[in-house]
């Protein structure tokens, strides 16, 4: 009974710190709308609103690491919720933008911490078979949370200081987070002695094997400094470079950006009304749960490296399939906030109804953190990109005139959608209007990108990354990894618009494709299978010499 409790209890941390992992990073594109007309915000500083969560979140994986391995990750966890909590209020009670600011960044740095501690934890409370199956529920979390966030963003989205209500809402599954973790274990890695009760929590749940190698593993704890990560000592160098490469192809196979273009591709094959951009938007953020729920199934069956190198191989399929498309059926493209001080803005947006809504800056609510840690939640945000848009066009009429509507472009991209509804006609005559066809080809090919990358690199880098390290510098390998995880998204994110002048679009997206291929041949060279294994089997593969 109690090892069921303690598998339950597992699955429900796992399964909110994802929750509030997607729901904080979506929920975003619905508040920005109302914020810029309370606030009176100008694009510059939606774009800080916006990214302060990426600076949290990179100041946490800087430091957040040393938490996790001195404190232990059961600690870390229930630090990050109270952070979480405090950062959650803030931003209910906002008053000014500087406040706002602050909270941001105060739940940046909590989900970062809470995202590492989880993966780690889980995998080390259970058992080798049962591994894949918990750390994954993270990532499907991530993907209900973002779903979650869509829904109470349209729900709030008429209500009068709703930003306050959508924000406020992370305060319920923060605490039963709080309450779950009171009732597990501290972790077994952290016990000098195995006579505590908390070995009774552990032991169930592994099989005779694991359990042999668990119950030896705190006395082989070795102590590792931060720059053991690139010795040769046990293998070290080679665990580094698996990481991050793992962490850094999931961000250069284009994920943030694909998905930037989701709803201008919904558009172009005549999703056009307020309902039917939603549907398209919650339906890819369905196929992500889907493919999620896929991959939990068969990462402890089918294995890490065979679900990285199919899902690689999709991925590069689908964006070679785009950028060829796109070759023979232009998309139509323009910069972000340029307009924002015309007073004539809105009108002028007309011209470029479609373009892509992929804020110059990474500040996107959607794109960036998608890679983030649980770039997990990036497939998501290209929905959040979409409904965002919906969101701005049932709005605008009422709230917001003319050029504040082009502010909030440049962040959650909506005007897109808002000049869409008013300008009808103009759509039809668009140049691609024609290619109905190499359109749909277009969808699926980017259907089929979020499904394979829920299935490879979404949840299996986290899960891998989560396995690879010995026990005494997990906590802060992990947060070395999940830096560079952020930064490569900021710089995805940042020089996309830049890059798409500099070579066309459709260049873009076939150097993404060539990227899938590398990191095709660089899995299959560099990463091992860690299915079935536990940590302790795991830490002896790598510390033989190969």
């Amino acid at each position: 009974g109690r090892a069921l409790l303690v598998l339950l209890l597992s699955a429900t941390v796992s399964l909110l710190g994802g929750l509030i992992f997607g729901y904080e990073l979506g929920i975003i594109s619905g508040a920005l709308l109302q914020l810029q007309t309370d606030f009176q915000l100008s694009c510059f500083e939606q774009e800080v609103v916006v990214s302060a969560v990426l600076i949290g979140a990179l100041l946490a994986s800087l430091a957040g690491g040393i938490l996790i391995d001195r404190h232990g990750r059961r600690r870390a966890i229930l630090v990050s919720n109270v952070v979480l909590l405090v950062g959650s209020l803030l931003l209910t009670l906002a008053r000014s933008f500087t406040v706002l600011v602050i909270g941001r960044v105060t739940v940046g740095f909590a989900i970062s911490v809470s995202s590492m501690a989880c993966c780690i934890y889980v995998s080390e409370m259970v058992a080798a078979h049962q591994r894949g199956l918990l750390v994954s529920l993270y990532e499907a979390g991530i993907t209900v949370g973002i779903l979650l966030s869509y829904a109470l963003n349209y729900v709030f989205a008429d209500v009068e200081e709703g930003w306050r209500y959508m924000f406020g809402l992370a305060i319920a599954p923060t605490a039963m987070q709080f309450l779950s973790i009171l009732f597990l274990p501290v972790n077994p890695v952290k016990l000098s002695s195995w006579d505590s009760d908390c070995q009774k929590g552990l032991i169930p749940l592994q099989d005779t094997g694991g359990r042999a190698a668990a119950k030896r593993e705190p006395y082989q704890d070795k102590h590792y400094s931060f720059l053991d990560l690139f010795r040769t000592r046990d293998n070290m160098r080679r665990r580094t470079l698996v990481g991050l490469g793992l962490v850094l192809f999931q961000q250069f196979t284009g994920q943030p950006n694909v998905l930037g273009y989701a709803s201008k591709i919904f558009h172009s094959v005549g999703f056009q009304s307020n309902s039917s951009a939603i549907l398209a938007s919650v339906g890819l953020g369905a196929i992500k749960v889907v493919a999620t729920l896929v991959a939990m199934a068969l990462a402890d069956k089918a294995g890490r490296r065979v679900l990285l190198v199919a899902g690689c191989v999709v991925m590069a399929i689908s964006v070679t399939t785009i950028g060829l498309t796109s070759r023979m059926a232009p998309l139509a493209m323009a910069r972000d906030c340029k307009a924002a001080t015309d007073p004539n803005a809105s009108h002028s947006l007309s011209q470029h109804s479609l373009a892509p809504v992929l804020p110059q800056s990474a500040v996107s609510p959607v794109p960036p953190v998608s890679g983030a840690v649980k770039s997990q939640a990036g497939p998501g945000f290209a929905a959040t990109t979409s409904l965002t848009k919906v969101f701005a066009s049932t709005q605008s009429k009422e709230v917001v005139p003319n050029s504040s509507l082009t502010q909030k472009r440049d962040l959650a991209g909506q005007s897109k959608k808002g000049a869409l509804e008013s300008t009808g006609p103009p759509l039809s005559a668009a140049p691609w209007a024609q290619h109905t066809v190499l359109n749909w080809i277009t969808l699926l090919s980017m259907m089929a990108f979020v499904s394979a990358f829920s299935i490879g690199f979404g949840p299996m880098t986290w899960l891998v990354l989560s396995e690879i390290y010995p026990a005494g510098i997990r906590g802060r390998a992990f947060a070395f990894c999940n830096s560079f995880n952020w930064a490569a998204n900021l710089l995805i994110s940042l020089s996309f618009l830049d890059l798409i002048d500099a070579i066309g679009f459709s260049w873009m997206f076939l150097l993404y494709g060539l990227m899938g291929v590398m990191a095709v041949i660089f899995i299959y060279l560099f990463v091992p299978e860690t299915k079935g294994q536990s940590l302790e089997e795991i830490d002896q593969q790598f510390s033989r010499t190969r």
